[in-house]
């Protein structure tokens, strides 16, 4: 029988974040990576819950540090799509390359 470790989820974790990197670099699309970025925070949830389980599975650090993860990424998720909407709204696109509103 083939026990799942902590070395099973930090892969799956890294893998997941790893795709959240690809995502922002290979993406001129905002909204999408504002996904990657996301999904970069899901792999680093995966990460703190697991360690939590094998390494003090008596204490909640882990899931209480994901819990403050996961209000960050909602604020974050508001705060850039409310920007990404006036962007839109004054040039027409949300492709990265065309505007450099936040340049000066």
């Amino acid at each position: 029988m083939l026990s799942i470790t902590l070395n099973h989820f930090l892969f799956l974790a890294s893998a997941v974040f790893c795709l959240g990197i690809f995502g922002i670099i290979a993406s001129r699309n905002a909204i999408k990576v504002l996904l990657s970025i996301e999904v970069m925070l899901a792999g680093v949830t995966m990460a703190f819950i697991a360690i939590s389980k094998y390494v003090t599975p008596d204490t909640l650090e882990g899931q209480i540090i994901t819990i403050f993860i996961l209000t960050v990424a909602a604020a974050e998720a508001a705060v850039g799509l409310a920007i990404l909407l006036v962007v839109y709204r004054n040039y027409k696109t949300v492709d990265m390359s065309k505007f450099n509103v936040l340049k000066w």
